[in-house]
């Protein structure tokens, strides 16, 4: 008997900002496309070769919502779950389509608030009329680089 094994990680930047649907029953449901770049050194030709994959991952319930408050294109994510195949039929010329992609089990979200080409905001808070650099900062969140790990 064969043994399988179906286990994506991905992990890329988003192709554009998550738009969020509910189905019937009222879960969320949200497609997203992330941009995974690979490189490698061609020996043969002497230089550095770079290409990008396109990967379509479907989220879940609260996992979607989650997405579309805190996510914005170019913002870095890490997805694990499984691959599934979709199938429809193609309205205009009749024919049966596929797509794989991936369906996330889990979503982690890579960097600060501010990363990526919209949303978000910087790490530091905005800097209010008068008062000292110790006020500035008083209720800025503490830079996880800052603390020593023992």
């Amino acid at each position: 008997m064969a043994a399988s094994f179906n286990r994506v990680i991905v992990m890329g930047n988003l192709c554009r900002d998550v738009e969020v649907r509910y189905i019937p029953s009222g879960m969320a449901v949200a497609d997203i496309d992330i941009a995974v770049n690979r490189s490698w050194y061609d020996k043969a030709k002497g230089q550095r070769q770079e290409e990008t994959c396109f990967v379509t991952c479907t989220l879940w319930g609260r996992t979607a919502e989650v997405a579309g408050e805190y996510l914005s294109k170019g913002r870095s994510v890490h997805i694990d779950g499984y691959l599934k195949m979709d199938e429809w039929q193609d309205k205009t010329s009749g024919q049966k389509r596929t797509k794989l992609k991936v369906v996330a089990d889990s979503m982690q979200m890579i960097g600060g608030r501010g990363e990526g080409d919209s949303g978000g905001g910087g790490k530091r808070p905005a800097k209010r009329s008068g008062g000292s650099a110790e006020d500035y900062y008083a209720d800025a969140p503490a830079d996880p680089g800052d603390e020593v790990p023992f």
